[in-house]
């Protein structure tokens, strides 16, 4: 991935971002491969890998009167994604560390080889956090696609409507 003009890289962390996860992210993650959107629809098109969304599902706002209807913008992702919402964050609670591991596993069939491809938004560290945890765990091809849904849109490519994978905590 290119950095624009004068922009400086961004430094990989020692663990996760733990917070402002709307930012410039490093070009790469510890254990990853980087996908730019060519490299990544060529591996959607392939069929061959497991695509995760891990944006977190929009929160009722607060200070929203209690009758008041409240209607979600639908979440659009890349088509065959599992939508893992809130599992980018820098800590995971057991549970969802749990529901993550499980969830990754049951769609590799358990091969760690399998290739597991991470992804949210540009410039989002939740899907950074995201791969680098599973990198961490063993998992030998994993791949982050930084630009996300963003650049995937930006490309033309298509987007479906997701929900988010069974079991959530």
């Amino acid at each position: 991935m290119a950095f624009p003009a004068g922009a400086a890289e961004v430094e990989v962390p020692e663990g996760y971002r733990m917070g402002d996860y709307r930012a410039p992210t490093p070009p790469s993650v510890p254990g990853a491969s980087t996908l730019d959107t060519a490299a990544a629809a060529a591996l959607w098109r392939s069929g061959s890998a497991h695509w995760f969304d891990v944006l977190p599902a929009a929160r009722r706002p607060e200070g929203l009167p209690s009758g008041s209807l409240w209607r979600p913008s639908p979440r659009l992702g890349i088509p065959g994604s599992l939508w893992l919402p809130e599992v980018g964050r820098g800590q995971l609670s057991p549970a969802q560390e749990a529901w993550l591991r499980d969830t990754v596993a049951m769609a590799a069939g358990g091969r760690l080889d399998s290739p597991l491809v991470f992804y949210c938004l540009a410039q989002c560290w939740m899907s950074w956090n995201a791969a680098r945890r599973v990198a961490a765990w063993g998992w030998r091809a994993v791949y982050w696609y930084p630009e996300g849904t963003d650049g995937w849109e930006a490309a033309g490519l298509p987007l479906e409507e997701l929900h988010p994978a069974p079991g959530a905590p």
